[in-house]
């Protein structure tokens, strides 16, 4: 599969099957990561991987709108050194999740960004220091199949913005020559 196919197959999952990750996928997600760059290559970020079905339930209850994280088989928290990249750490450690939301689709496994948590509740749960600014969780697992109706409305009600409607030439408002 291609990145523009992994692109465009790419979606948010709130549904997980219990099917367990193998490590080798695992470390083959977190390569992804790794890899991904960062500003003068400080590399500012550092995952906690988490497994545990107590944890999970106990992270997801501070989680809003997800709480589907529960039944994921893997949570991924993202955290940013702030010590380490006092002004690029959440951009950095941003640009290494897309890294692995990519690489975890392009494996067939599913994942939906969490951005709204229970920041200290997430840090005393996975005693995770006061430097580290906890910047995303993943959820990652293989998808459920669902009858939520719920994301195709959504869909159809916000469908992604054309080329033309984001996108300027040389200056704002001026449109693109070409034809999108």
């Amino acid at each position: 599969m291609d990145v523009f196919e992994v692109i465009r197959k790419r979606k948010s999952v709130r549904a997980y099957s219990p099917t367990p990750i193998s490590e080798q996928i695992l470390i083959k997600i977190l390569d992804a990561a790794r890899r991904a760059p960062s500003a003068s290559k400080k590399q500012p970020w550092h995952f906690i991987i988490v497994k545990d079905e107590m944890k999970r339930i106990r992270i997801a209850k501070g989680c809003g709108y997800g709480r589907f994280l529960a039944e994921s088989p893997v949570i991924i928290v993202a955290c940013g050194d702030r010590k380490a990249s006092p002004n690029w750490h959440v951009v950095d450690t941003t640009i290494a999740l897309e890294h692995i939301v990519l690489a975890a689709t392009a494996l067939d496994l599913g994942t939906c960004w969490i951005g709204s948590f229970d920041e200290e509740d997430v840090r005393k749960t996975l005693k995770i220091p006061e430097k580290l600014e906890i910047i995303a969780l993943i959820a990652l697992g293989y998808p459920r199949k669902t009858l939520d109706l719920l994301p195709k409305i959504l869909h159809l009600l916000r469908p992604r913005k054309k080329l033309k409607d984001i996108i300027s030439m040389e200056i704002y408002g001026e449109p693109l020559r070409q034809k999108i």
